[in-house]
């Protein structure tokens, strides 16, 4: 979940006005309760449509457990990764307030697309080359699957040794597949397969107009040195959390229902999340004047090239369209490959993200070396190894809408104190929930230390948030100890692992724009908020990666054997929170050396 901070990576022209000596809400300028709520409610579609995404292609779609979290983490890079162009074009030709519009206007469209499902795709499995359709009973816990051969329908049950069984009316077993003989797969619509992606594709292009914009708008109310910048960016955060806090329980309600209710369907989720964002868009496009001289054009800018720009952003819809389809078809190189040859078989996406981080790291280092001072080099440099750092704590930290809700859909008994069930979608109002009541508290105990002289380095800051994320999971390994005989752990298990996350979150999200800011070289320092953005646009790519090492076998949406998807999981998180802690506390030692490097940037 995102965090608060006071930085934004552009800096308006608002010489020729100062909104802030106007009416005040809560003493910072009036304009910004109607930004607050802009924001709100555009949170509230995306987190919403996110807490759903996984979900609807596991159960809905009958993806695998690979091309869900491969999908997944391939929207969520872009998500990421677009607003560099978007925050561009609102720079040069059409400002802050048209592009917020037209990203808000494109993300509505998205999510009312994603509302054309259509039917669910039906199970089928494939054995030892033969196919054989599948039938699905029942709900809930008392879901089975069931082959049909000629005029038998034969129970699946899957093995602890990863073999599946077929068993008659008796229960008998009339048929044993080895390992990997068994392949389960779903015939969907070609039709509602290219509706999914061209949905994604226009929250991913709508997102990168909308989100960069937004809060350069924010950043337009107060004059330069305005000391209410820091809290009114807050305050502006806030409405971040509190949205999707509210579409994140609203959301799976609507689409799969609560308890015994089993919702209207995926598409009144979807629909949900589409009616924030046209509330977002009617409060940015009918402002009774309230945003007059916020977010303009630029003044140098030309007037005649909106329409050019509206109309590459629809042409760019077929190039994301692309690379989701090049993603799902993504098969993994053989063992033995080499390096240069998983690079090679990565899909168009992929070496994208890895190939311009991998080049533009060593790049801007090099340069810096050879125009900057020495002390300017060991900046950069320090500035380099905390981003590499934040990488990996984002790779793991975005488990929560992949690995992490499957998990909470197979393996978490989701009943609230025997009173009340949720659903999967739903355990991700955790996060919201406690960055909303923990933010003003780190808050006030960052501003404490610091009068004391004791608050942490950034990069000691950023050395507890990995050693965190590590112990959030192992967190969620102890409670496995406690599975019931349906190999289910409890929620709460569940919910101290968001508690742990949000608290490393809080450790690292606020510093990262402000530390990329101190330690930059003045003349690049939009090239490295680029570097900065594309470090997590890459997060979320790798996230999808690592994800997929926790796929189970599944058919019809649900897995086969229980045992064996709690066992998996448990190995996944016990190797990411190993690695998460054992990097924590690398960083740890080497914030000695850092702490030097950055040269008093605290």
């Amino acid at each position: 979940m995102e965090t608060p901070t006071a930085d934004s990576p552009r800096e308006p022209d608002i010489s020729h006005i100062n909104p802030a000596s106007g009416e005040t809400w809560f003493g910072h300028p009036r304009q910004l309760a109607r930004l607050f709520s802009t924001e709100a409610m555009e949170r509230f579609g995306y987190y919403g449509m996110r807490a759903l995404l996984t979900l609807y292609l596991a159960q809905h779609f009958l993806f695998s457990d690979t091309t869900t979290t491969g999908i997944y983490g391939g929207f969520t890079a872009l998500v990421y990764l677009t607003p560099l162009i978007g925050g561009l074009m609102a720079d040069r030709f059409l400002g802050s307030k048209r592009s917020v519009k037209f990203g808000a206007i494109m993300m509505a469209c998205g999510y009312l697309t994603l509302c054309f499902g259509g039917e669910a795709a039906r199970p089928f499995a494939t054995i030892e080359g033969q196919r054989f359709d599948v039938r699905v009973q029942g709900a809930g816990a008392a879901r089975q699957q069931f082959v049909l051969d000629g005029g038998r329908q034969l129970l699946i049950r899957g093995n602890d040794d990863k073999s599946v069984s077929l068993l008659d009316e008796k229960g008998a077993e009339a048929r044993r597949i080895a390992g990997g003989g068994f392949v389960a797969g779903g015939e969907r619509s070609s039709v509602s397969v290219f509706l999914l992606l061209i949905g994604l594709a226009l929250v991913t292009i709508g997102n990168g107009f909308f989100k960069p914009n937004i809060s350069t708008m924010v950043g337009a109310l107060y004059a330069q040195g305005d000391r209410r910048r820091d809290a009114g960016f807050t305050i502006f955060y806030m409405g971040i959390n509190l949205g999707s806090l509210f579409s994140q329980i609203l959301c799976p309600l609507l689409a799969v229902g609560m308890g015994s209710w089993g919702g209207l369907g995926w598409w009144a989720g979807f629909a949900l999340a589409a009616a924030g964002m046209i509330v977002s868009w009617l409060l940015i496009q009918f402002d009774g004047g309230k945003l007059d001289g916020i977010g303009d054009r630029p003044a140098d800018a030309p007037a005649n090239r909106d329409l050019f720009i509206y109309a590459g952003a629809l042409l760019a819809i077929p190039v994301v369209w692309f690379l989701f389809t090049n993603l799902m078809s993504y098969v993994a190189p053989a063992e033995g490959s080499g390096i240069i040859g998983y690079f090679l078989g990565l899909p168009v996406m992929g070496k994208i993200m890895f190939g311009t981080f991998l080049v533009s790291v060593p790049g801007i280092l090099g340069w810096s070396y050879f125009n900057g001072s020495r002390q300017e080099f060991q900046m950069m440099l320090a500035a380099m190894v905390l981003i590499t750092f934040n990488t990996v704590f984002w790779t793991l930290f975005e488990q929560a809408g992949s690995s992490l809700t499957l998990f909470a859909d197979r393996n978490t008994d989701l009943s609230v104190f025997g009173l009340f069930s949720i659903s999967a979608g739903q355990t991700q109002f955790f996060n919201a929930l406690f960055i909303v009541l923990l933010a003003p508290l780190f808050s006030a105990m960052w501003n404490m230390m610091a009068k004391r002289g004791v608050e942490p380095t950034i990069p000691i800051k950023f050395g507890i948030a990995l050693m965190g994320v590590g112990v959030g999971f192992l967190i969620l390994v102890w409670g496995s100890r406690f599975a019931g005989p349906d190999y289910k752990v409890g929620l709460w298990w569940l919910a101290g692992l968001y508690l742990v996350h949000s608290i490393a979150e809080l450790c690292i999200s606020p510093v990262g724009l402000s530390m990329i800011t101190k330690l930059s070289i003045a003349r690049i320092v939009g090239m490295m908020m680029g570097v900065w953005f594309l470090s997590i646009a890459v997060a979320q790519y790798v996230a999808g990666i690592v994800a997929q090492f926790a796929s189970v076998e599944t058919v019809g949406g649900q897995v086969t054997n229980l045992k064996v998807s709690l066992d998996t999981y448990v190995g996944v998180f016990t190797t990411i929170s190993q690695i998460s802690i054992g990097l924590g506390v690398l960083l740890l030692l080497l914030s000695f050396p850092l702490r030097k490097w950055m040269h008093g940037v605290t």
